[in-house]
């Protein structure tokens, strides 16, 4: 099959990842949190507040002109989507680490 342009093969590799995310969040099976793990969580919570929202701009600035906010998948996928777009997308290191962190809380 061959593709005419860069944006149909982006699509397309975009699309196949989607579809192993899917089958992965459907494979994994979810966490019980602790109280521990809820204490340490408050006292991380307004330096995880920033970098939502610093990730969210940077998400609206580079990602959000081609594409929507993908449904929630589990961290390790949506690494792997973050790291193959940041490729793409030219962004920094530190772009892709807020971007990363917007994704999956």
């Amino acid at each position: 099959m061959k593709f005419r342009t860069l944006n149909s093969l982006a699509l397309a590799v975009l699309a196949m990842l989607m579809g192993l995310a899917v089958a992965s969040a459907c494979a994994t099976t979810p966490k019980k949190s602790t109280p521990a793990s809820k204490a340490s969580a408050a006292g991380n919570t307004a330096q995880d507040d920033t970098m939502r929202l610093e990730g969210e701009k940077r998400f609206r600035a580079n990602c959000a002109r081609c594409h929507a906010a993908p449904p929630k998948f589990p961290p390790r996928v949506m690494g792997t989507i973050v790291r193959h777009m940041r490729v793409r997308a030219m962004i920094t290191d530190e772009e892709m680490r807020l971007i990363l962190h917007y994704m999956t809380e």
